[in-house]
């Protein structure tokens, strides 16, 4: 769930970091032509051509990040072995496995070295893409109730999102541009004067006043897109002549225009009428909602598919598979914060189809969010969409609470799709949701808020506020386990052509022995010492997250040397037989960052059974965040030492002495 480049910023799962967010130019301005978002100056790939390519780090720096990862994981036995094992690699197999990878980089220049391993990665994978890989992302409420009502807010959503298509088709979407010195490069000037510097070197003239263009190559895929389940190893189909909205209601399928053939959005009181004739349907809940195969393993959904394939079901999946994207409509109110994260990340499995590309899911009470399948992007498309919507959605509504639907026959513009199921697919289907049922019911979540302070009071202590967060999480399992443990923190390189996601460690030899201080030994220090160990702990997270977001850490490297050795047919080198680089892959801490308003809430299962999934939010003057695990862990417990870690920091911060 990653991003980008100098020493005070980094873009996480398709954010800025929240010390940053206000450089990010996530909106584009309002406009009264009603069919586009906007019509940019600048054209939306206007950047894209002279991106930089992502680094490929020095072998040495690598290994040496490696073991700066590990030391505060491993005794002094283990480390020495495994220190061994790395100076070894590096000396040998590892050096030569370098080489070629540089090479064959030098050779695709079009590309990133990270881009075609990275993909296999998620295609290749065989869990099942709920719980394991599609995260979710809920909207802030429209400020104005009324707006709120279900088929208003679906409608607008839904124009908004049509809006954002074509602005994006037509090249007049923004580029998302990150602004250093916004006073400079955020403004009409730089615009006019950049539209005319050619694509091949435009990056350049962004970088001269300290303006960073972000990669958007994965835009493409978020419309008319679907993960194909295949054996062994996915696809990803993308169908741009697919002019259909798909909706889901009680788990029956819905297809209507949402783009006329002259390649018009249509008009927003037939969308609404349209709309209001699915809430109305009176079709029973099937007995076998076909949706609870997108949960399977994919191997067994990618024969299950073919049953259906040869069961008369092409024409219905192609409409499902080509629409613009899935709407579901759950006929039911959100009761509370965990509730809504439960049924935004997973839901009954009744009202889903989990392989579209994104899906907006909207609640009796209008409350929404987007899921999203992980393997074709990452957040920074989606959260632009998300921004983009709630704004055009919430300052130019195409309907208001008093609109009249148009007065069409809907019965003849919107197919219900129907399934042919045989008994073997009817029973495939039973057993896909108790399977489903038995994994989302496993899953616990706990939300913790910090209200004496956030982002504002941390920057005047000249701390980060991410590595104070993320400090907070070492500390409560510090707490809660009595040990330091492996933490994954998302970092995105977007900043380069076809970046994806590179890794923080935030796990230390700082935050270790701030964590043990704190925890084990409050009263031996001062305030002032303790604040001293924050400090280190902040600078030292700071150099990580750079290097992170400059291309420069050890995970993505050390991943296509071991998918490079594999595809050579060689024996796995010995460093990636080390217990300890298994052990540094077992992610038991795994988070990552979002802030913008238009966000609400989000999360994401954890990776590992044993684990926790953090999904945290700074504030100004308030944090949060959205907690996952399976029995195996007490979140509950967890969120309450996050807190307790906080009490503390601000204490500290306050010159009180921890007893």
């Amino acid at each position: 769930m990653a991003r980008l480049l100098t020493s005070s910023s980094a873009l996480r799962w398709g954010t800025v970091t929240s010390s940053q967010s206000v450089l990010l130019r996530a909106y584009s301005s309002g406009s009264s032509d009603t069919e586009y978002l906007r019509r940019s100056i600048v054209p939306t790939m206007h950047f894209q051509k002279s991106l930089p390519r992502l680094p490929i780090p020095k072998l040495e720096d690598t290994i040496k990040r490696y073991l700066n990862a590990q030391r505060p994981l491993l005794d002094d036995v283990q480390f020495k072995k495994t220190e061994q094992l790395a100076l070894n690699f590096q000396n040998g197999v590892g050096k030569q496995l370098h080489e070629e990878l540089v090479q064959q980089d030098k050779q695709n220049k079009h590309t990133s070295y990270i881009s075609g391993p990275w993909l296999d990665m998620y295609m290749c994978a065989r869990d099942s893409v709920v719980l394991n890989f599609n995260p979710f992302m809920s909207f802030t409420p429209d400020p104005r109730p009324d707006y709120n009502r279900q088929l208003i807010r679906a409608t607008n959503m839904t124009v908004s999102a049509m809006r954002f298509l074509k602005s994006l088709r037509a090249g007049n979407l923004e580029p998302e541009i990150f602004h250093l010195n916004p006073a400079r490069s955020d403004t009409l000037t730089f615009r006019k004067l950049i539209r005319f510097v050619p694509a091949s070197l435009s990056w350049y003239g962004a970088y001269m006043v300290n303006a960073y263009p972000l990669d958007t190559s994965q835009y493409f895929r978020l419309f008319n897109s679907t993960r194909i389940p295949k054996p062994n190893r996915d696809e990803l189909l993308t169908d741009e002549k697919g002019r259909h909205l798909l909706v889901l209601w009680k788990g029956n399928f819905y297809v209507f225009d949402v783009i006329d053939r002259d390649g018009n959005i249509v008009k927003a009181s037939e969308i609404q009428a349209h709309l209001q004739h699915i809430l109305f349907d009176t079709t029973p809940t099937p007995e076998f909602p076909l949706g609870y195969l997108t949960s399977e393993e994919r191997n067994t959904w990618a024969i299950l598919r073919q049953q259906l394939l040869d069961n008369g079901n092409e024409e219905a999946l192609a409409k499902v598979d080509s629409a613009v994207f899935c709407l579901c409509l759950d006929d039911f109110p959100i009761k509370d914060s965990v509730h809504l994260s439960h049924n935004m990340l997973h839901g009954s499995g009744l009202n889903r189809w989990f392989d579209k590309s994104f899906s907006i899911i909207m609640t009796e009470d209008g409350t929404a969010a987007i899921n999203f399948e992980h393997s074709w992007g990452d957040g920074v498309a989606v959260l632009r969409f998300q921004n983009e919507v709630f704004k055009d959605s919430t300052q130019r509504p195409a309907i208001s609470p008093e609109s009249c639907s148009a007065p069409v026959d809907s019965s003849k513009a919107v197919q219900r799709l129907n399934f042919n199921l045989d008994d073997s697919l009817k029973a495939a289907v039973t057993n896909a949701k108790n399977k489903f049922d038995t994994s989302v019911n496993a899953l616990s979540i706990a939300m913790m808020e910090f209200k004496k302070g956030g982002k504002k009071f941390l920057k005047t202590q000249k701390l980060s506020p991410d590595a104070i967060l993320q400090l907070s999480f070492q500390m409560a399992f510090l707490r809660q386990y009595g040990k330091t443990t492996t933490t994954y923190e998302a970092c995105s390189n977007a900043a380069f052509k076809h970046g994806r996601i590179e890794t923080i460690r935030p796990a230390s030899i700082y935050t270790r022995k701030c964590s043990e201080a704190f925890v084990m030994h409050p009263s031996k220090y001062s305030p002032a010492e303790l604040r001293s160990m924050l400090q280190e702990c902040s600078k030292y997270h700071r150099q990580l997250t750079k290097e992170a977001a400059m291309g420069q850490g050890f995970d993505l490297h050390l991943f296509a040397l071991r998918y490079l050795a594999s595809s050579k047919g060689l024996s796995l080198p010995e460093i990636y037989q080390d217990v300890p680089y298994a052990q540094i892959n077992h992610i038991i801490l795994s988070t990552s960052t979002l802030t913008s308003p238009a966000l609400q809430n989000a999360g994401f299962a954890p990776v590992v059974p044993d684990g926790f999934g953090v999904a945290y939010f700074v504030h100004d003057d308030w944090i949060g965040c959205t907690v996952s695990s399976y029995p195996e862990c007490d979140v509950r417990q967890f969120v309450q030492c996050v807190h307790q870690s906080l009490d503390d920091f601000f204490s500290v911060l306050q010159d009180k002495p921890l007893k």
